[in-house]
């Protein structure tokens, strides 16, 4: 079997193609072509509230369902941006509707992104990528998205200046790479209405992440069960030992943070990095922790990490020569607690912080290097 099918056969347990309900839960349907447009009412990251009232002055509207989290609609994000830059000034207005409840999104769903879905963090993506549709909100009912029935983010919705869909489906058929995409399907049926023409293709598959229906919650409360019951360990390490985590001689992106439970800041922050694991550890990433409780608290460090679940590998360093502790972690580091590092293999440093870390703009110097995309 060669890689492509491979990489296909994986990638169909991870993405939804139909709405297939799990048992017990409430079938979602999308909707039909000539169907009229559902209203809805919906919080935007603009602070404001938009119904669908507020666009019956354009020719199409296209309302794409979409959210933070998802690879492949962060791949098409830039293209949602040109498509409604291109069409701004013909009559045709873009929406974005996240559909995601985020209390349904386990962390290790969040791999190829530093947010989830909820509204405040919709914001935060929105204002970093500058987009320039309306981006909504309906995680709390999902009562719009269950009308409209989405089966993917992304999954694009067509309608006439009538409001009858005439278009459902995929954005384009490469998710990769747009300069080789060879079927604009949601280009050519916007072209078709304004030309009052038949779209020519009504109906595509979509290629995306599952909708994260508020059924899905047990998975997350199940997820976290499972975490807590992992081993938790201290290793004890010596310079040598240091030294070697720092050159990271592996494949894998290497996150390690200095602490001591006598340091607030490091207490403080701390579960930010047990969250970190659970997100990044499915890529080649690797979470570090490097305890510098003196001997007589070593105890009290396991006690600490056993408390926070902190499942990954967490060494101890208890030696008296604390400055050629600090030359061996990073000779640009000035020696305060907490200390953080993201080492590439071969041991680069791309990202050092001394003090408490802004956890976006670590998990954004995380996907920076991984990706966001499958490409």
């Amino acid at each position: 079997m060669d890689r492509l099918a491979c990489r296909f056969i994986l990638l169909s347990v991870v993405f939804a193609f139909v709405a297939v309900p799990a048992w017990g839960a409430e079938e979602i349907k999308t909707l039909g072509i000539g169907a009229k447009a559902p209203d809805f009412a919906l919080p935007g990251v603009d602070g404001k509230a938009h119904r669908l009232a507020d666009y019956a002055g354009a020719k199409v509207l296209v309302i794409v369902f979409t959210t933070n989290h998802c690879p492949t609609a962060q791949a098409y994000e830039d293209r949602l941006i040109q498509l409604t830059a291109d069409y701004k000034d013909k009559g045709v207005a873009v929406v974005a509707i996240s559909p995601n409840d985020p209390k349904a999104v386990r962390l290790d769903e969040l791999g190829y992104s530093d947010l989830n879905d909820s509204f405040e963090e919709m914001k935060i993506r929105a204002k970093h990528k500058e987009f320039n549709f309306p981006y909504l909100y309906d995680g709390e009912t999902q009562k719009v998205s269950k009308a409209y029935g989405p089966v993917a983010t992304p999954h694009v919705f067509v309608f006439d200046g009538d409001r009858r869909l005439r278009f459902v489906g995929r954005i384009d058929e490469n998710e990769r790479n747009p300069k080789e995409a060879k079927s604009h399907d949601t280009r050519d049926a916007i072209e078709a209405l304004l030309a009052g023409k038949p779209v020519p293709v009504e109906t595509t598959r979509t290629f995306g992440c599952s909708v994260k229906w508020s059924d899905k919650r047990d998975s997350v409360e199940k997820a976290f069960a499972a975490w807590a019951k992992e081993p938790v360990s201290l290793e004890t390490i010596d310079l040598d030992g240091i030294k070697d985590l720092v050159k990271n001689d592996t494949n894998k992106l290497r996150l390690i943070n200095v602490w001591s439970t006598a340091c607030g800041p490091c207490v403080i922050e701390f579960p930010e990095f047990v969250t970190m694991n659970r997100m990044y550890r499915g890529r080649p990433f690797e979470m570090i922790g490097l305890n510098v409780n003196p001997a007589s608290r070593a105890d009290e460090a396991l006690s600490f990490l056993k408390d926070k679940q902190a499942s990954f590998e967490n060494y101890h360093y208890a030696a008296d020569d604390v400055y050629a502790f600090i030359e061996a972690v990073d000779k640009d580091w000035l020696g305060a607690i907490p200390y953080t590092l993201l080492v590439k293999p071969g041991g680069q440093i791309i990202y050092r912080h001394m003090g408490l870390i802004d956890p976006l703009e670590v998990k954004r110097a995380i996907v920076g290097y991984l990706g966001r995309t499958y490409k």
